[in-house]
């Protein structure tokens, strides 16, 4: 047997697992898109008849829809930025700190990123709540409502969704920082640099491989944000001023019965991801990074 195929029979396994879960629920996925499918096709009253693209035809004539996708995007993107400062931040104060304090951080950061999304969106709620919330307590707000307003609301969301998603950043760039050599921070140190000048000058590029990965996954995850808008802004909030594309594909297709609309904004979201992704891994690429 030659040795080209030896790889990919140990990957066989985990090729065919993931085949079952990811590639055929995608082709399904698209399949829908592609049809009339409400509940009357879903019940049997009514035959499935094909539709070609005319679903997508009226997804992109909505003017809701474009202006849900650029929420989602301007959303996601403030996301991932702050889930990264926050993450890398408390990254390098972990090497500075000592071994009771960064246990501590380690264990409260842990504890943010095992706590269902639910359970947090609830938490912060109350946290923020007009009538027994402590932090409008502390701040003299009185009775304010953070929900209410549609940037206070996703600045609310942006708390939690940051909460519970910079442990995973702070404990990977963390276990990269440790794998840098002490020698090369301390004569770093010894030419004089200041902790902002290593880094972004000795340690951002050595661990440049990690924030990719690090930054594509908070990409994907704060791109298709759902438990913390639906249940920190109602549904979606006022007349809808805080939807995202996942909130606002589960409307069309379980509020609305628009299943074939809900798949093809799920089609959309997917092909916009790989895009992001694959335009990230390209621009690192001619920077002569090795990925």
């Amino acid at each position: 047997m030659s040795g080209g195929w030896t790889p990919w029979l140990y990957l066989a396994p985990a090729l065919v697992v993931l085949g079952g879960l990811l590639v055929y629920p995608i082709y399904q996925l698209g399949l829908i898109s592609f049809f009339e499918y409400t509940q009357a096709q879903v019940s049997g009253g009514e035959p499935t008849v094909f539709r070609g693209v005319a679903n997508y035809a009226e997804l992109f004539g909505d003017p809701q829809f474009w202006q849900v996708l650029l929420a989602t995007v301007l959303f996601a993107a403030a996301c991932v930025v702050s889930t990264l400062a926050v993450g890398c931040a408390l990254a390098v104060l972990l090497t500075r700190v000592r071994a009771v304090p960064r246990l501590a951080l380690m264990l409260a950061a842990l504890g943010a990123w095992a706590t269902p999304a639910v359970t947090g969106s609830t938490v912060w709620l109350f946290l923020f709540d007009p009538d027994f919330g402590p932090v409008n307590r502390m701040l003299g707000l009185g009775d304010h409502s953070w929900t209410y307003g549609r940037l206070s609301a996703f600045f609310l969301v942006l708390l939690e969704v940051v909460w519970c998603s910079f442990p995973f950043v702070m404990v990977t760039v963390y276990a990269g920082i440790r794998a840098v050599p002490v020698e090369v921070l301390e004569a770093a140190a010894l030419d004089g640099a200041s902790q902002w000048r290593i880094w972004r000058s000795v340690l951002a590029p050595m661990l440049r491989p990690i924030l990719v990965v690090v930054t594509i996954q908070s990409v994907i995850w704060d791109f298709k944000v759902f438990t913390q808008i639906y249940v920190m802004t109602g549904g979606g909030g006022i007349a809808g001023q805080n939807l995202v594309l996942n909130v606002y594909a589960y409307q069309q297709a379980f509020a609305s019965s628009q299943y074939s609309l809900g798949s093809a904004i799920g089609v959309v979201m997917l092909l916009i991801l790989l895009a992001v992704t694959l335009v990230y891994l390209r621009l690192l690429r001619r920077q002569g990074e090795e990925l």
